[in-house]
């Protein structure tokens, strides 16, 4: 019973989330169903397991989220994400309109911007640009995806995304895990990812089908109630919150746009590789800091540090392009409240499930699948992610549950950890675009668009492209480890 119990609860938690109800509800509701069928005591998983995972989750990685939200909100405000999506379209033009958008796109998301603002700075400007070169509305989410949700989520070096943050409190590493496998990633998911949109590009040409009718407004997506309920457990920022502050009205020149990004960039290699390691942080295993130690929070301190310093470059340069400051700081902080939230009782699910006894059958059938460590744990990621909708819920509940394990297991057999870091990370990214995620159906709304429209094309882009460059690094990686 406690594995149907388990079952039950998971299927409940995705309907009821997909139809648009709220997971701070869901998700403690559903535990108490999988404890209570398998027998546990209900109370003491609820305020015990739950909450104490939750708040565990909450305390380690809030700070990424609200920098990361802020940040975010105040490039949108200054003006600077438009100002790089405009030199970008403008430096590669209308023939070129689908690379100037993903190009656009990764680089204010690999720079610390939340790709929930991207989405809706990037939207408008990708409809002009494709109405322009006539190239069908429905390919737009395909190419804002592949640059915001795909390899500077989960691949590219250094990215301050969450779900880069997450592996580092288990297996001690840094944001630059194994920074040569990533970047063959990276290659890997840009290059199929252009070669399938350009591909879609040419035949559309052929059957003369053009850019299509016009599409709503994307603020339209950010008041929609179901569409916030949904992106808040794959995001870092609170949808809603885009239309709140107040926007500057001459965006910036493209160099003090982009510099707050570098800073970013910057900050976080000399932190994560200069400044953190030759610090004395023996004083943290003191029970007064927690008992931890450096190798469990300095990759979070990196990217902190990175996103409050390119804080503070930003308002620095911008601040007469700031009408109203404390208004969009305002926005940004809140924007972060409901995503913490929402993945931490996802987070909280996954560890009262994990400790039913019912789960040691799933521990022993993950650990157990056949092609290695680095396999099963991709496959754990993948799946997790893919029921949650969400590469950081997805994947928080698999290092929770199974992160020990692995590290275990990298000891015995050699692997560096740095390996598991990003495999976990890239497989995260994968099956976590199933058409329930938030994100695919936040895009799709800011696009204009429909599931049947355009969701093949994110399917491959997004989640082909991933699995493709997640066999190439578990291959490379077994054969030549991290690097």
């Amino acid at each position: 019973m406690g594995l149907l119990g388990i079952l039950v609860a998971l299927g409940l938690l995705i309907w009821l989330a997909y139809r648009g109800w709220s997971v701070l509800l869901l998700a403690p509701a559903a535990a108490i169903l999988a404890a209570a069928l398998a027998g546990e005591p209900v109370l003491a998983h609820w305020t015990q397991t739950f909450m104490g995972s939750a708040s565990r989750f909450v305390m380690q990685f809030f700070p990424i989220f609200l920098l990361g939200a802020l940040f975010g909100k105040l490039m949108e405000d200054s003006g600077s994400v438009s100002a790089i999506a405009r030199y970008m379209t403008q430096s590669l033009g209308p023939q070129r309109s689908i690379l100037a958008v993903v190009l656009a796109g990764a680089l204010v998301t690999y720079g610390g911007v939340s790709l929930f603002v991207a989405f809706f700075v990037l939207a408008p400007m990708a409809h002009e640009l494709f109405r322009a070169a006539a190239i069908p509305r429905r390919l737009m989410p395909a190419a804002i995806a592949l640059g915001t949700s795909t390899f500077t989520m989960s691949a590219l070096p250094g990215t301050p995304a969450i779900q880069n943050a997450i592996p580092m409190p288990f297996f001690g590493t840094t944001p630059f895990a194994a920074p040569g496998l990533g970047i063959i990633a990276s290659v890997i998911m840009l290059g199929f990812g252009l070669w399938w949109l350009s591909r879609a590009e040419a035949r559309a040409r052929r059957n003369g089908e053009g850019y299509g009718t016009e599409a709503a407004a994307a603020v339209e997506a950010a008041n929609d109630p179901l569409v916030r309920e949904r992106a808040t457990t794959s995001g870092s920022f609170d949808p809603v919150e885009a239309t709140h502050g107040a926007q500057s009205k001459a965006d910036p020149p493209i160099a003090v746009a982009v510099l707050p990004l570098g800073v970013v960039v910057g900050v976080n290699l000399l932190m994560s590789l200069i400044v953190l390691p030759r610090i004395d942080a023996s004083f943290l295993a003191d029970e007064v800091w927690g008992g931890t130690s450096l190798a469990a929070v300095g990759g979070v301190w990196a990217v902190a540090s990175a996103l409050a310093a390119a804080i503070v470059v930003l308002i620095a340069l911008n601040r007469r392009r700031l009408p109203s400051l404390r208004a969009s700081m305002d926005a940004g902080a809140n924007a972060s409240a409901l995503p913490v939230l929402s993945v931490a009782s996802l987070v909280g699910f996954g560890a009262v499930v994990a400790a039913l006894p019912a789960f040691e059958f799933v521990r022993t059938w993950v650990l157990g699948i056949e092609g290695g460590p680095l396999v099963s744990l991709a496959v754990a990621t993948n799946v997790l992610a893919s029921l949650t909708g969400s590469a950081s819920g997805g994947l928080t509940i698999a290092l929770d549950a199974l992160g020990a394990s692995y590290m275990k297991i990298a000891a015995e057999q050699g692997i560096d950890p740095a390996l598991m870091h990003r495999v976990a990370v890239i497989g995260a990214g994968t099956l976590d675009s199933l058409p329930h995620n938030g994100a695919v159906v936040t895009l799709l709304a800011v696009c204009g668009s429909t599931h049947r429209e355009s969701y093949l094309d994110i399917v491959v882009v997004a989640i082909v492209g991933a699995l493709i460059a997640l066999a190439v690094v578990i291959g490379l990686g077994s054969f030549f480890g991290a690097f």
